[in-house]
């Protein structure tokens, strides 16, 4: 042991391995790689090999041989302020994280909020540095998934861009929350109930709005335009919400939130008119974030499993790059995965 590894200058090699074994160095390479295509005693010889010589596999040179980075990109095209501001975006990368922990690949977290830094990315992921993508949240005209599907790497998307999604996705139920929402106020004595909505380039706000005007023309409850308020899923946002819709409807005696940030946002407003929550202006969220928990009073919420959701990404973009691997595997299957909601009620409403 001690002569082999002053020969290779204080780190053992696969060839001295393969020696140690008495196999020869391609054989010794598959035992490492995990190939079935080796006998029972072969392989013993070489993990024994192994543990006494202490070897260690250079991983690098394995994915230059194999084509493989064992990296993969989770992208957020937003600005740092909104990233750290919105619960949503470190649950996914808990679930993320949580999916990739016992695999062999590293997690690069990219934002980009610029032109300039969605230039560099490109340019990054045109050199095929990482295995896969997984994109997060992104607007309806954002140029990068179609680069992906042009350089042909695998990617997963969280909130479709469309019905007609490309990409494999995973999303939740943003409509039919939407509705339970809209429905526990009804059943609450609400009748005119407000939306604030997300930015409407985000698929996932458009359903959530669809999901609000279904429920409302259901119950026969009033149904003014005015009840809706655009915003951006930002607390400033939902302030600049409420405000306007304060001023188009004063009496509304209820406001569905697309976010609990922006419920937050609106929440403030209330507390400033001198509304009470939930005696005058009964208030909804969704995402059901530490945000609801904390707030006064505890905010009911539409509950989506944000790191649930992380967590099917990444195994479903694990699962597109072993397919892509595998010889005569033909086309991957788009699969689109959309987990339940549930409504969490607590004393806003």
């Amino acid at each position: 042991m001690a002569a082999a590894r002053v020969r290779s200058g204080g780190r053992p090699t696969l060839e001295e391995v393969a020696a140690r074994a008495g196999v020869g160095r391609g054989t010794a390479s598959r035992v490492i790689n995990g190939s079935p295509r080796v006998s029972d005693h072969t392989r013993e010889a070489v993990e024994a090999a192994v543990a006494e010589l202490g070897y260690v596999p250079n991983r690098a040179a394995r994915a230059l041989a194999g084509n493989r980075t064992d990296a993969i990109a989770l992208v957020v095209p937003e600005s740092e302020t909104r990233f750290f501001a919105e619960p949503y975006f470190s649950g996914i990368v808990q679930g993320v994280g949580a999916a990739l922990a016992d695999t062999d690949m590293q997690l690069l977290l990219t934002l980009v909020g610029s032109d300039r830094e969605r230039q560099r990315l490109a340019h990054y992921l045109a050199a095929h540095r990482v295995d896969g993508v997984l994109l997060v949240a992104v607007h309806a005209d954002d140029p990068l998934p179609d680069l992906l599907e042009q350089l042909s790497i695998p990617a997963v998307i969280s909130g479709r861009r469309s019905d007609h999604e490309t990409l494999p996705s995973v999303d939740s139920d943003n409509y039919q929350g939407a509705r339970s929402a809209v429905g526990h106020l009804v059943a609450r004595g609400r009748r005119t109930i407000a939306t604030i909505t997300g930015r409407l380039d985000v698929y996932g706000a458009q359903c959530r709005l669809d999901g609000y005007r279904r429920a409302v023309a259901a119950a026969g409850v009033d149904s003014d335009e005015a009840l809706v308020a655009p915003a951006d899923f930002s607390e400033e946002g939902g302030r600049r919400a409420m405000e306007l819709l304060l001023e188009r409807r004063p009496d509304l005696d209820a406001v569905f939130a697309a976010s609990d940030v922006m419920a937050a946002g609106a929440r403030q407003v209330l507390r400033e008119r001198g509304l009470r929550v939930p005696d005058d202006v009964a208030l909804v969220g969704f995402d059901d974030s530490s945000i609801a928990r904390h707030m006064d009073p505890p905010l009911t919420s539409v509950r989506q499993p944000i790191e649930d959701m992380g967590r099917a990404m990444a195994r479903l973009l694990l699962s597109e790059i072993a397919a892509r691997r595998t010889p005569g595997s033909g086309v991957v299957e788009r699969t689109q995965v959309v987990l339940p909601t549930d409504l969490v009620p607590r004393l806003s409403s």
